[in-house]
């Protein structure tokens, strides 16, 4: 059971019941109601029609009116307003910004996805924030007053009250610029939180760690970080920095916390300038270019170019001290790599996953790439977002309309 019951407050527990069971039920009836929350049947109908009538269920045509019901009297059936509002993820990352508008259950209603200048100062990148989602809201064809939840991932850790610490040169505070103050009043419920915990969430909701209760989510594309999970529960400590990625600074081996695109090009120019690779060659001739596009390394690896395998090896060393860091402090059963460099980084991992034994002494995680893409950080924020409005934000609603109605 959710928090569902406690919000509607004494003597509404039932009602509280029947609003947790329409989450899941789709269409349903008083009986089915019933056999799910084990209340009476005076008891479910009394709590539906309470529902009804604050507009969070909605009573659907009986089967009769509907042509399909030949005789007796046709059952009730009820379902979650579609109306009930909306809820909203956000991904702001360092260099990206995310926003998606949903339904509580399951239907995306708009998704935007814009660059974003890492030299915007804190106030400049927060206008920027409130902006598109004024328009994301309006595109779709809502106002704020339909908002029951919105989460914000961001590139920071993020205390309990959604805000970041300080860092030695500002990038957490401009990377979360007082957002949890400035969507205070935008929703019943905000929440602020760290991108790989969004990650983390997003692969447990719908990813590679689905029934798994002890897992990493690596956010690596950009930078490192991990969304940690024990025990099924997302780790997150003092000050939300869990599995913060700065640990890596100093580790032998890796020595950044830069993620695997900028390893690959690092690793390439390096190879080139030490003539173990030709300038000349398909990866050689990269080199030129003032950014080296990871996703072509990491396509000619897999095609079996020996210059580009010689370098995502390399990088898998990278990544097997990564994951076995990883391993001997958490010892997840898995590791999912994670972000839009996960989509072609299997000539990585299968390189990582040789050595990984090797790193650590307990037995070594699963290393799996995530297939959520660029978007999983959006994923689990649409997912908090969700979870948010239905365990405080809808019963908050259903409880304040129910006062207002006597």
């Amino acid at each position: 059971m959710t928090e569902v019951s406690a919000d509607l407050g004494t003597g509404r527990a039932s009602v509280g019941a029947v609003l947790d069971f329409a989450w899941t039920a789709g269409e349903f009836t008083a009986t089915e109601v019933m056999t799910g929350t084990s209340v009476t049947r005076s008891t479910a109908i009394d709590a539906v029609d309470t529902l009804v009538s604050a507009e969070i269920l909605k009573e659907l045509p009986n089967a009769r009116a509907a042509g399909s019901y030949r005789s007796g009297r046709p059952a009730r059936r009820f379902v979650l307003s579609p109306d009930i509002g909306i809820v909203i993820g956000v991904d702001a990352g360092d260099t990206h910004l995310a926003v998606t508008v949903a339904d509580p259950l399951e239907f995306t209603l708009v998704h935007h996805r814009t660059a974003l200048d890492p030299a915007q100062s804190a106030a400049e990148r927060r206008a920027t924030i409130l902006e598109q989602l004024r328009r994301a809201v309006e595109e779709a064809g809502r106002g704020r007053e339909d908002i029951l939840a919105i989460c914000v991932g961001v590139a920071a850790p993020v205390n309990r009250d959604g805000i970041s610490p300080p860092h030695v040169d500002g990038f957490w505070e401009r990377t979360n610029p007082g957002l949890a103050e400035a969507l205070r009043d935008w929703a019943p419920v905000v929440e602020i939180k760290n991108d790989a915990q969004l990650a983390a969430i997003a692969e447990g909701s719908q990813g590679a760690a689905i029934g798994c209760r002890d897992y990493v989510a690596l956010l690596a594309s950009e930078r490192f970080g991990g969304g940690v999970v024990v025990d099924g529960h997302v780790l997150h400590g003092a000050h939300g920095g869990v599995g913060e990625g700065v640990v890596f600074d100093h580790i032998v081996g890796v020595g950044s916390a830069f993620g695997l695109r900028y390893a690959l090009q690092d690793q390439v120019r390096a190879a080139v300038e030490r003539g173990e690779i030709s300038r000349d060659g398909r990866v050689g001739r990269l080199v030129s270019a003032r950014r080296i596009d990871p996703r072509t390394v990491l396509t000619l690896a897999a095609d079996g170019d020996a210059d580009a395998v010689l370098v995502t090896s390399r990088v898998g060393e990278t990544l097997a001290r990564v994951v076995g860091v990883l391993g001997s402090m958490y010892d997840p059963e898995r590791v999912i790599v994670c972000g839009a460099v996960a989509e072609s980084i299997e000539p990585v991992i299968a390189a990582a996953r040789r050595i990984l034994p090797e790193q650590l002494h307990l037995p070594a995680p699963k290393l799996l790439a995530s297939t959520l893409g660029a978007e999983v950080v959006s994923l689990g924020a649409v997912a908090l977002a969700r979870r948010a409005a239905r365990e405080r934000a809808v019963p908050l609603l259903a409880e304040r309309r129910l006062s207002a109605r006597g």
